[in-house]
């Protein structure tokens, strides 16, 4: 059973439709998702009810968008693009983990067939044919638009959803197709992009072309490293309107098990680190700091039975609230990257090291009671802890836990929940203006005007 969320509770979806279509293409997907997120489907330029005028190149498409996403400032969000919006929504991503003002909260990106950052895979004769389309500036008739539809489905549409994308695309300015086949598709953002360590859905059709399960194996697969590809037997291009449950149901499994794990900043505090008191580097970091881990990015590093003791550990060293931080993960993926605090005890191994070590010598934790998993750690850090042969000292295990204490708690402090919910604010003292505003009220109990009433000053 679901039950339907205030719209203020439930997460952004921010929709971007293909070329040719409109924002009405995700009408179905919206009814299907509207318990779940709050959709806003977004014509872009030429497009739907958009005016050209608005900028068709890829650029301003991008800025057409970060507008809206900043307008609605939601604290908790997520991009969906299909096919030529795959672009578009992939740019913005790099620029919401890049610190750009305004885009703070991005938690995951959905690809339907999406165009890559790089010039998109295209047959030659297909692009020119379809700028014969609206040659001399005329709009599609009524025969293009069969022809498009018609290549872009593994099966017809409904009777509703042929009409619909018939109109969408006889009402498509020829000067935004054009600007798309001639320009924007072509384009390569792949090295402003880069890769993205975004929790990631890529959808595509088994029936489709170039940009089917291969396409964006080629393509957007390398972009987002982490993201997960899921193949619609027999679907076309057109996801959305063919194949709109099964999306749907995709949409959600990643959200419950992936891009929507963890806690959420609350709205004010999300206004504050996405305004212009915020440094862009300083947002940045705290946009990556916002993001689920990758599942399983510490299995490189540790084995199974050592994450199970890990994630057992951090439960008693930092308590949570549901719904949790993955504190045993984000220490994972710090030593995975061979990041660390820049010190470590003359006594001891390097970390990765030392947290196998001392993680085998707690093996089993995990299936203790809190009592005796207390008591235990109690030992490690008294160092009367007995460790198991071949592990490590009782006075190594009792330097080792203090370094894993300090990290676990490093990783919870970190966060920009775990900063709402302590009322730490402090890192909004100036942007990248050439006055840094600062503090004027340091006294205690007071409150800046432009500060949130934060949950723990309620």
């Amino acid at each position: 059973m679901s039950f339907d969320l205030p719209a203020s509770d439930r997460p952004v979806l921010f929709c971007l439709h293909a070329l040719g279509a409109s924002r009405a293409e995700f009408s179905t997907l919206d009814a299907r998702l509207g318990d779940m997120f709050e959709t806003i489907a977004i014509d872009l330029p030429g497009f739907g009810d958009a005016p050209a005028s608005l900028g068709t190149s890829v650029e301003e498409m991008v800025r057409h968008v970060a507008g809206i996403v900043a307008g609605r400032a939601a604290p908790r969000w997520m991009l969906l693009g299909h096919s030529m919006g795959g672009k578009i929504a992939t740019i913005l991503a790099a620029r919401a983990l890049a610190g750009e003002p305004g885009l703070f909260g991005l938690a995951g990106v959905v690809l339907l067939a999406g165009s890559p950052p790089s010039p998109e895979p295209m047959d030659e004769e297909r692009r020119e044919d379809m700028l014969s389309w609206v040659q001399g500036g005329q709009h599609l008739d009524e025969a293009a638009a069969r022809r498009f539809i018609d290549a872009n489905v593994g099966s017809p549409l409904s009777e509703r959803d042929d009409a619909l994308m018939r109109a969408d695309l006889r009402r498509a300015d020829p000067r935004a197709w054009a600007a798309w086949l001639e320009r924007g598709s072509r384009e390569d953002w792949s090295a402003t992009v880069g890769t993205l360590p975004l929790p990631a859905l890529i959808l595509a059709g088994g029936a489709d072309g170039d940009l089917g399960p291969d396409g964006q194996r080629r393509t957007n697969g390398t972009v987002y490293p982490g993201a997960e590809l899921e193949v619609l037997d027999g679907a076309g291009h057109l996801l959305p309107l063919e194949r709109p449950d099964e999306v749907a149901d995709a949409i959600r499994r990643f959200w419950n098990e992936r891009a929507g794990v963890g806690p959420a900043v609350p709205a004010d505090f999300a206004a504050v680190i996405a305004s212009e008191r915020v440094s862009a580097r300083t947002r940045s970091i705290l946009a990556y700091r916002y993001l689920a881990c990758p599942s399983g990015e510490g299995a490189s590093v540790l084995s199974g039975a050592q994450m199970k003791t890990l994630r057992a550990l951090a439960a008693r060293v930092v308590p949570q609230d549901e719904p949790q931080i993955d504190l045993a993960e984000r220490v994972a993926a710090q030593l995975a990257k061979g990041a660390g605090d820049g010190w470590r005890l003359a006594t001891l191994p390097p970390d990765l090291e030392a947290y196998r070590a001392g993680l085998d010598a707690l093996a089993g934790l995990e299936t203790s009671s809190e009592t005796e998993q207390d008591a235990r750690l109690r030992a490690v850090a008294d160092g009367s802890f007995a460790p198991p042969w071949g592990t490590l000292k009782a006075e190594q295990m009792t330097g080792w836990f203090e370094d894993a204490r300090t990290d676990l708690v490093r990783q919870w402090l970190a966060h920009p929940a775990t900063m709402a919910r302590i009322g730490f604010d402090g890192f909004a003292n100036g942007g990248d203006g050439a006055r840094k505003q600062g503090f004027d009220l340091l006294g205690a109990g007071e409150r800046e005007a432009w500060e949130p009433a934060m949950e723990a000053a309620r």
